[in-house]
């Protein structure tokens, strides 16, 4: 009977230090938000397991009390670790918890109005669940644990264990060894970055990261001969989108309808791809990098650049006689940062007026915000002309529901304006979080398609199309490692600009090329170039463009 008895309580005791190793060691099954078990060992566990050999050797086992807070101690171990391993294959890159918990807010309103109400209640009960049910299992380990602490045999094994696997991860380095053979990366660190972040954003003086203004070149804008401008930043739209086949052949349709949209109305189209400084999410870091002309990767240094005066490529349009506007239907809220740019005109959720199906948490479809663009601005007789920066919406994650496009640009300013039948299937689709794949092809197809309707809209407009993504979709899309590139066109009838720009590298058609041209900031010095007179572009082959060291989905072991 005793002999059972302390087979039960090896076997307890064995089972109490796989849990709470395997809590500080789970890693992510990508790109989705399950966990697997990783077969390594957690150097915080066992240096702990060490600790409380050594406390209760010396003097007696740990008291019950402070088993608790251990838990509660492990048990936030175990959402960091979570999070450490998950959010590079969903999102594409580590979460910074003083800016990314600014957003979290509206990102969950997002997603709950876009899931059924049954699953964000279950998913919310799930998590409050799992989390209970996290602190009350490492509060059972940590009890077996606290209990072959008591007798001396099971202490000085777990003790001598402990110790080997403490001085194993110690040596490794001096050795040479990789320690990520037989240990996972610890968790404390990431705590203690973000806790370091946060010191120095609160109370920093943040100077080296401070973006200087750039010194963009000078230009006439003359080879634009008053032609509108209208700056495209097409939401998510990545170079995964020409690199997965799966993806390639989905939008090879609506990639034609462009390409035949752009001969059909006598224009033509270079392309490229370009670095993103921000990778699935992000946008405004993508978009102040071009309209600043400066390199832009953090927020940090995003925000101190607004507090500085700068000249943007939205003052340059606006000193050569432009009417410079911000088409921007997913904004709701004040925006400074348009008298940063220099806008004339900011054209906001509120006032494009959309009366119309809502889609999703985004609700204005970016058919929908050219269409009153005309209305409210280029169907004036006497006018100026127009530089429209337009960053889309609604290819944006979770990407569903998609709407439809509509052939009829009057009936889209309509309060109905789709068919029943399609509105009824597009509100229907809802996000597959698993597999986000053909929801973002989808967008994609509705954007190429809403262009090469724009496009033969205006088939005779003086227009100059600047479109390109912000960044790739978040990794659970983009797939591991992926590169931050982004693709680029500019479409024109405009032959001297487009021959200028392939100077520069850009490839003919709406296919870019690699290497990539380089980073997004770069564009602007570039685009103000081409869109001036008496100006050639070469490129610097002493200095290569592509600089793509950055990469998604890595592996956290």
């Amino acid at each position: 009977m005793q002999a059972a008895r302390r087979g039960a309580d090896w076997v307890k005791l064995g089972l109490g230090l796989f849990l709470l190793n395997l809590a500080l060691t789970i890693q992510n099954i990508w790109p989705t938000p399950w966990i697997t078990t990783h077969n390594k060992f957690s150097f915080e566990i066992a240096l702990l397991v060490l600790v409380l050999a050594l406390y209760a050797e010396l003097r007696h086992p740990p008291p019950r009390w402070l088993v608790g807070w251990l838990a509660a101690g492990l048990t936030l171990l175990t959402i960091g670790r979570y999070v450490q391993v998950t959010a590079p294959a969903l999102y594409g890159r580590p979460i910074n918890l003083y800016w990314d918990a600014q957003h979290l807010p509206r990102v969950a309103a997002m997603l709950a109005q876009v899931s059924p109400a049954w699953l964000v209640a279950l998913v919310s009960v799930g998590a409050i669940v799992l989390m209970s049910g996290v602190l009350l299992g490492l509060r059972w380990a940590l009890g077996s644990v606290w209990a072959g602490l008591s007798r001396p045999r099971p202490r000085r094994v777990m003790g001598a264990l402990a110790g080997a696997l403490v001085v194993i991860y110690l040596a490794a380095p001096g050795l040479n060894q990789h320690t990520g053979r037989w240990f996972s990366k610890p968790v404390t660190p990431v705590y203690a970055r973000q806790a370091n972040f946060l010191w120095s954003a609160l109370i920093g003086d943040g100077q080296e990261e401070t973006p200087y203004c750039a010194t963009l070149p000078a230009s006439d804008l003359a080879r634009l001969a008053g032609a509108d401008v209208l700056l495209v930043f097409l939401e998510s739209y990545g170079a995964v989108s020409y690199d997965r086949p799966a993806f390639k052949d989905a939008l090879a349709a609506s990639r034609n309808r462009l390409a035949s949209a752009v001969s059909l109305t006598k224009r033509a189209a270079v392309s490229a791809y370009i670095e993103s400084p921000t990778f699935g999410g992000s946008s405004w870091l993508a978009h102040s990098s071009l309209l600043a002309g400066v390199e832009v990767r953090e927020p940090r240094s995003y925000q101190l650049l607004l507090t500085r005066e700068c000249d943007t490529l939205v003052d340059r349009f606006a000193r050569h006689g432009y009417r410079t506007l911000g088409l921007m239907p997913g904004l709701r809220h004040p925006w400074p940062e348009g008298d940063f740019y220099g806008f004339e005109r900011i054209l906001d959720e509120r006032t494009l007026d959309y009366r119309g199906p809502e889609f999703g948490w985004w609700r204005i479809p970016d058919q929908y915000a050219l269409a009153r663009l005309d209305q409210l601005e280029t169907t004036t007789a006497r006018r100026q002309p127009l530089f429209v920066f337009y960053p889309t919406i609604s290819s944006h994650m979770p990407f569903r529901p998609t709407p439809p496009y509509q052939s009829d640009w009057e009936r889209i300013l309509t309060p109905q304006p789709f068919q029943p039948l399609l509105l009824k299937t597009s509100r229907t689709q809802t996000p597959d979080w698993t597999n986000l794949g053909s929801a973002y092809t989808d967008a994609l197809d509705y954007a190429f398609n809403w262009l090469a309707g724009y496009l033969e809209k205006h088939a005779t407009s003086d227009l100059v199309i600047i479109m390109l993504g912000d960044h790739q979709p978040p990794a659970s899309v983009s797939g591991e490692r992926a590169p931050w590139e982004v693709p680029v066109h500019v479409i024109t009838h405009r032959a001297d600009i487009l021959e200028t720009l392939r100077e520069a590298g850009l490839q003919p058609g709406l296919k870019p090329g690699r290497p990539a041209l380089g980073q997004m900031h770069e564009l602007t010095a570039l685009l103000l170039q081409a869109f001036g007179s008496g100006q050639t572009l070469h490129r610097d082959t002493s200095k290569p463009f592509a600089l793509l060291s950055r990469q998604s989905g890595v592996d956290i072991p």
